[in-house]
């Protein structure tokens, strides 16, 4: 369980590095209407680490990988000392907007 889990850690911190490695540069004259990329939110990508898994392993990796995204969310927030409201609006901004929680 512990290989498991460290191996879930390290491909989210490797997740978000994906992106930037994929892009190429645009020839100049690129038309001005390309769809800008828009970055995984921490609930895109618990559900695609845990998108091989089944069953109460899928629930249980899910359930804690979307823990560990909220704390790392609260965590930012704090280190922006961002209070009351603003840090509920902050975190779920974070977190990957209104979305329900998958159950």
């Amino acid at each position: 369980m512990k290989l498991r889990s460290a191996l879930l850690t390290a491909s989210l911190m490797c997740l978000p590095v994906l992106p930037a490695l994929a892009q190429t540069s645009a020839p100049p004259a690129a038309a001005p209407t390309a769809t800008v990329p828009v970055p995984a939110t921490k609930r895109v990508t618990c559900l695609a680490t845990t998108a091989s898994l089944k069953g109460q392993d899928k629930r249980d990796q899910l359930q804690l990988c979307l823990a560990q995204a909220r704390v790392d969310c609260l965590k930012q927030a704090i280190d922006q000392k961002i209070v009351g409201e603003s840090r509920k609006s902050a975190i779920k901004t974070c977190m990957g907007g209104d979305a329900p929680q998958p159950q």
